[in-house]
């Protein structure tokens, strides 16, 4: 990033640079007490709430679809979240919040209601979205801001070949199947392929990493500071504007 005056680095703010300090700290903490391990995926068996998703995974569908009617007008991940702009400086990653940060985007929820059941069944869910990646979109590696929480891609509709739509999380490579879960830790280095001719769509959450006391609640308060943070904020802010200019009630 750099002054577009003299073309000089600029200088992150003091609030970022020290959350990053913090957070490295808080990461070891949360390893040492966590009750699900730290590998970069997870066996989505041990997340007794992956099942019901998986089993209405055609449910979400049908709500997805509705959605994509109106594709052109949803907002690129960069809209909502400039910061993402780094990673997706076009308009091939586009994104459908139902929550954000805790925040529930009440408009966007009213068009998916089973989606939104669902979603609402997860423990710990803080984040939830459909996460749309046109044909050829690569984003690059890049890693999430800390271990809190866990990351859960459910497959909702997948281009093939599989092999040419991807995810590398550490140095394992997944591949998405429709109605199948993808848990992973977001924190270790992940790079995303969609290198076939179709769109790839997953329910995309950010969930609450299962924890011992005491970091259980060093976690909720860790979040909670996020949540209020000037980067959050500034999202929920674009968002509504979003739904100001282009929310359609449902029918």
């Amino acid at each position: 990033m750099t002054d577009a005056t003299n073309n000089k680095p600029r200088k992150k703010p003091w609030y970022i640079k020290l959350g990053r300090k913090v957070l490295a700290a808080v990461d070891q903490f949360f390893v040492r007490f966590s009750l699900v391990g730290n590998p970069p995926v997870f066996e989505s068996g041990i997340f007794p709430w992956a099942r019901p998703m998986e089993e209405n995974w055609q449910s979400i569908r049908q709500e997805l679809d509705d959605v994509l009617r109106r594709q052109v007008a949803l907002p690129s991940f960069k809209d909502i979240s400039p910061d993402q702009a780094r990673i997706s400086p076009d308009d091939n990653w586009k994104t459908f919040f139902l929550y954000g940060y805790g925040y529930k985007v009440g408009p966007n929820c009213a068009l998916c209601p089973e989606t939104t059941r669902l979603i609402e069944q997860v423990p710990g869910m803080t984040t939830a979205f459909f996460s749309i990646l046109s044909a050829g979109k690569h984003i690059p590696p890049h890693r999430g801001p800390y271990k809190g929480v866990l990351r859960y891609h459910l497959g909702l509709k997948i281009p093939e070949p599989a092999e040419q739509c991807r995810i590398q999380v550490g140095d394992e490579i997944a591949h998405w199947e429709e109605g199948q879960s993808l848990i992973f830790d977001d924190t270790y280095r992940h790079a995303v392929w969609n290198d076939t001719d179709g769109q790839r769509v997953v329910l995309f959450l950010d969930v609450m990493r299962p924890l011992k006391f005491p970091a259980s609640v060093i976690n909720r308060l860790v979040f909670t500071l996020i949540k209020l943070s000037p980067f959050v904020q500034r999202a929920k802010r674009n968002q509504a504007k979003w739904l100001d200019q282009h929310v359609v009630p449902p029918q």
